[in-house]
């Protein structure tokens, strides 16, 4: 299979996530971002949690998400998009921490569907610790007015 070029991802990456509502909503941002892997980061805020005080596994969910799918849109070509179609979350840790980082990374990159993986951690004192993983599918959207960037 050929490389595509996907172009300048960088500014394409940060400039579709600065229009993600929901992202902005829980205080994340984008802090790397290079091909075939994005981070993303957040604060903990008492406002996402469950009813025991850990960030909420849906946001854990929704920020790993965001990573991996923005990982691959840093492998398509400039005028296509992505959009998740699948995806498999383990929680392995309580969200219990100061700060949380979510990592995705491409696994198989194809014409159609993208597969990436990804991890989340606990950011405080000390060395980070894991507290969940992912495993998606995401396809690549061509052609269409109504999902672009």
């Amino acid at each position: 299979m050929d490389e595509i070029d996907p172009g300048d991802f960088e500014t394409r990456v940060k400039r579709s996530f600065s229009r993600q509502a929901f992202m902005g909503t829980i205080g994340a941002e984008l802090t790397r971002v290079q091909h075939a892997m994005v981070e993303i980061e957040m604060p903990f805020d008492q406002k996402l949690t469950q009813q025991h005080g850990f960030l909420h596994a849906g946001v854990i969910a929704a920020g790993l998400d965001a990573a991996c799918g923005y990982a691959a849109y840093t492998v398509i070509e400039p005028d296509a998009s992505i959009l998740t179609i699948e995806f498999k979350v383990n929680l392995m840790s309580p969200g219990r921490g100061e700060r949380f980082l979510f990592r995705g990374e491409i696994t198989k990159p194809g014409s159609t569907i993208i597969v990436a993986d990804g991890r989340a951690y606990a950011l405080s004192d000390g060395p980070a610790k894991l507290i969940a993983s992912v495993s998606g599918s995401m396809m690549i959207i061509r052609g269409r007015q109504d999902v672009t960037g």
